[in-house]
């Protein structure tokens, strides 16, 4: 089973705050969705309460340590581990979504990175993506957006592959 992260970063690798994005850039949610429809989504708790339902067309998983925690239409575990062994001989690829706890438990895991590098600078944001060793991550695909008035910031959305 392949692990693939997606996340949206600034140049300071800022990812969120107060639980909410830091942009709105249609053009990257509608990559989001293209790449992750049909597929499995891991996100933690808090990720999911600030979307605020399951999103349509994947199968959504939240990870929590919360007991009981059980919001309908969701798939519960309490790590990510248990999620990864859950669909490790079911799915062949499966999409972590974030926030900041999830992706730096998952990035040691992970064989690709699905990055939108948000050309901005977010100095009071709250969460970060962890620090990447870029050295050991292969640039395969590349494509990039302006900034227009749907999209918040310019952005180059890039596919990594883990190296050998």
């Amino acid at each position: 089973m392949k692990i693939s992260i997606i996340v949206a970063i600034a140049e300071n690798r800022a990812i969120g705050k107060d639980n909410q994005l830091l942009w709105h850039i249609s053009d990257d949610l509608k990559l989001f969705k293209r790449t992750t429809l049909d597929h499995v989504i891991i996100m933690g708790r808090k990720s999911y309460e600030s979307i605020g339902r399951p999103l349509p067309r994947r199968t959504n998983v939240v990870i929590t340590r919360k007991k009981d925690y059980q919001p309908e239409g969701v798939l519960v575990f309490s790590s990510l581990n248990a999620a990864f062994d859950y669909f490790r001989n079911k799915e062949d690829e499966v999409f972590v979504i974030g926030g900041g706890q999830i992706y730096r438990q998952s990035l040691d895991d992970a064989h690709v990175l699905h990055v939108s590098h948000v050309n901005t600078n977010v100095e009071d944001a709250d969460t970060f993506f962890p620090r990447v060793k870029w050295d050991e991550w292969k640039e395969v695909y590349h494509e990039s957006y302006e900034q227009t008035d749907k999209n918040d910031h310019a952005f180059d959305y890039k596919v990594y592959e883990r190296r050998a």
